[in-house]
């Protein structure tokens, strides 16, 4: 199948590129490079560098002719959106409805969304969260992203195209970038690795879902075939707080550091894990790999990216 990956040479994106190649699929990436890396890119894609709200996307569509569509081109700092939310709903609201039109114009048969599971129902009252939870957003970047899931709402009973919103927990693994919420253990790790302490914001248990990429790019594997028209979680179900994080990035690299203190981040929610069940019964996905064993494989990498510099 021909399959158009925005965001390709980010972290995400670049990893279910890989999948997909490696399944068959023929590939083509759109990623305007602002923090996607071309060492991410794999030389069997087909490359596009241009920006999703750029109007020549149409060009990109007329060229290739995706049947399937992976959004993950984001901008995905939680931060940045309560700082600047215009730059967020350009990226996110604008960029994407680009991206829809020209499916629709271009007759694409699906899309796969990549939405965040960790904003978009605000803070729960109950864990885990599940997707009959009221969707309750309380920053911009996770306004937008409930806004993209209402668009394809829209262009699916309109246009017929189907769609599987994927509700991504946060994400970590190997390639991964120090922003966005699970960017904290590649922060962690790089810090450890150049013997610098890094900062826990406020009391430190603040509490995520932390999932594997290798299983991420799995959930997307199998939403090619399987799920129409749904939101699904993709995350662990299980909660950790940050102090109990860095306390395993310490143990995967066998370095003992004590962390600074700093103050609390606007915008970050108290807690937040998910209920991922649904997804085991539309697309018989499951979570593999564990924390610990997660974290090893991500600070193996960062260890041997270290030692080739």
């Amino acid at each position: 199948m021909k399959i158009l990956v925005t965001g390709g040479a980010g972290f995400i994106g670049s990893n279910v590129v890989d999948a997909y190649l490696d399944a068959g699929h023929e590939v083509a990436v759109v990623d305007n490079l602002s923090s996607g890396k071309k060492e991410n890119l794999n030389p069997r894609a087909k490359f596009y560098q241009m920006d999703i709200a750029d109007s020549r996307l149409s060009d990109v569509f007329a060229d290739f002719k995706p049947r399937l569509v992976n959004h993950h081109a984001a901008q995905i700092s939680v931060p940045l959106s309560v700082d600047d939310p215009l730059a967020d709903a350009h990226t996110n609201v604008v960029g994407f409805l680009n991206l829809l039109t020209n499916c629709r114009q271009h007759k694409v048969e699906k899309v796969v969304y990549v939405s965040s599971g960790g904003v978009v129902y605000g803070e729960p009252k109950q864990f885990p969260a599940s997707e009959t939870f009221p969707l309750q957003p309380a920053s911009p970047y996770g306004i937008a992203k409930y806004a993209g899931e209402l668009y394809l709402k829209f262009f699916a009973a309109q246009c017929g195209i189907k769609y599987v919103a994927l509700r991504y927990s946060n994400v970590y693994g190997p390639r991964q970038i120090p922003h966005g919420e699970a960017g904290v253990v590649s922060i962690f790790i790089q810090a450890l690795l150049a013997f610098k302490a890094p900062t826990i914001f406020g009391d430190g248990k603040c509490v995520r879902d932390y999932v594997f990429v290798g299983d991420v790019v799995e959930a997307n594997l199998k939403a090619v075939e399987k799920g129409e028209n749904v939101a699904l979680n993709i995350g662990t179900g299980r909660p950790t707080d940050v102090n109990e994080l860095y306390q395993l990035v310490c143990e995967a690299l066998h370095i003992e550091l004590k962390a600074l203190a700093g103050p609390p981040r606007r915008g970050d929610l108290r807690a937040n894990y998910l209920d991922a069940s649904l997804a085991g019964e539309v697309l018989g996905w499951r979570p593999q790999v564990n924390l610990a064993e997660g974290i090893g494989i991500t600070a193996q990498y960062f260890k041997q990216l270290a030692e080739k510099k």
